[in-house]
């Protein structure tokens, strides 16, 4: 199997603490992870260094933060706005390090604003200086596709990517359903940019579920990952309010487990 797959703790979130979801990964077998630092105290280094030591066996593929507590000001025109949130990167970017994650997993600018307008040329710019600052840490910073944020509709990764050549993907095809895009469109666009998938499933009624008890086509997903050489991360990130039980959860892990084998 060219990728791996695995769970985002995001996918616990209310339920679990993150030192106790890699504990339970490592437990149930996941090879791999999404880290969702969720407050400015999980940032600090010293809370890394807390997590690797309960991960266990679990691999921290990717890091992710909650993207309006510092993401959108590291655009900012204001000289200490700006600087105070790379401190808060600075931070994140030494916590992946130490977790030996080597993505970021990224929201960047937040549309919040009727009057925002786009600036991708500008944006491209900021964002190149912000990959060179993860990079400093051993990190690739990957923009991921959100309804909500700056990337919301095929065309603008291509856009950061003239100005950023580095910039990774991830791939949500959550957030997909949600613009009104196709998965595929996005999927195309990153290419072999690509280095995260994050999945869920969605029932015949719209009704988000865990991945293997909806209509969304996984075989078709993995085929295509297959055939791109794709080498990342598939993490099932769902809400905590799609399960029961957590034992719905590990089913639903093992159930595209075992189908990314399975995938000619």
């Amino acid at each position: 199997m060219a990728f791996a797959v695995g769970i985002s703790t995001a996918s616990l979130f209310l339920r679990r603490m993150n030192e106790e979801a890699l504990a339970l990964f490592s437990a149930w077998g996941v090879p791999c992870a999404e880290v969702f630092l969720t407050s400015f105290s999980e940032y600090e280094p010293a809370f890394a260094e807390l997590l690797a030591r309960e991960k266990g066996k679990v691999r921290v593929h990717s890091v992710h933060v909650l993207n309006t507590q510092f993401e959108p000001q590291l655009y900012a025109e204001h000289p200490r706005v700006k600087a105070d949130a790379f401190s808060w990167l600075q931070k994140v970017m030494r916590s992946a390090q130490i977790l030996g994650a080597e993505r970021y997993t990224f929201h960047g600018i937040a549309r919040l604003k009727r009057t925002f307008r786009e600036n991708l040329p500008r944006s491209a710019a900021q964002t190149a200086e912000i990959a060179a600052a993860c990079a400093a840490y051993g990190v690739r910073l990957c923009y991921e596709n959100v309804e909500w944020a700056l990337y919301n509709h095929p065309g603008v990764f291509s856009a950061l990517r003239e100005g950023c050549p580095q910039l990774g993907g991830v791939l949500d095809v959550k957030q997909a359903r949600i613009t009104g895009f196709d998965w595929r469109e996005y999927l195309a666009e990153m290419g072999e940019s690509l280095a995260t998938v994050h999945v869920s499933d969605v029932d015949a009624s719209g009704r988000m579920c865990l991945p293997g008890r909806g209509v969304f086509p996984f075989g078709e997903l993995f085929s295509r990952l297959k055939d791109m050489g794709f080498t990342g991360a598939v993490l099932l990130e769902n809400y905590s309010k799609d399960y029961a039980s957590e034992d719905e959860l590990r089913a639903s892990f093992e159930y595209l487990a075992h189908l990314a084998e399975r995938t000619p």
